[in-house]
């Protein structure tokens, strides 16, 4: 995998938006882990059903895309596993159980929820939070991969501003051959 980060530039309401569609992921994290504590031994289906019901409950849920919800789900779900791993290999000191978030900083989409532009230099944002056409500032070239190959794209805020990053499935290894020669 190689992530591949760009500086977005934005106008106020966009900030606004992707603010919300932020506090929405965090909303819909924290009330996943909270009905996994409640109910003891739900698996994934129940967790993923947990979250179409908080769809169907909340409108602001609704307005925010299906595999962002997704993503928020998953983050409970490697938090859950890694838990029960640390707790089953005896790991000596704390075991790291799930805690409630106060403070996140990024909204990860999936496949779907965004659109690259043909333009090269922005990204459009399709659900109904109105995020809208973000243009992206960096050196990278991103188009050179196809759209196929990006798995994850994840809007970040920091304290200089919002971030967009790229998760691109791509064989990034390269074969050295030995030399012959030691150092050290």
């Amino acid at each position: 995998m190689l992530a591949m980060e760009f500086k977005a530039i934005l106008k106020e309401p966009q900030k606004l938006a992707i603010n919300e569609a932020i506090r929405t992921a965090r909303f819909v994290r924290n009330k996943v882990l909270r009905y996994w504590m409640d109910n003891r031994g739900v698996g994934k289906k129940e967790l993923y059903r947990y979250n179409t019901q908080l769809r169907d409950e909340f409108r602001f849920v609704k307005d925010l895309n299906s595999h962002a919800c997704q993503a928020s789900v998953e983050n409970v779900e490697r938090a859950i596993k890694r838990f029960f791993d640390n707790c089953k290999n005896q790991v000596p000191g704390k075991k790291g159980y799930p805690r409630f978030k106060k403070r996140s900083r990024s909204v990860e989409y999936k496949q779907s929820g965004w659109k690259l532009s043909p333009d090269t230099k922005s990204i459009k944002f399709t659900d109904k939070k109105s995020i809208g056409k973000v243009r992206l500032k960096g050196t990278w070239d991103l188009w050179c991969f196809d759209q196929k190959l990006i798995k994850r794209v994840r809007i970040i805020q920091r304290a200089d501003g919002y971030y967009v990053q790229f998760c691109v499935k791509v064989d990034n290894s390269e074969k050295l051959e030995a030399t012959g020669f030691t150092v050290g």
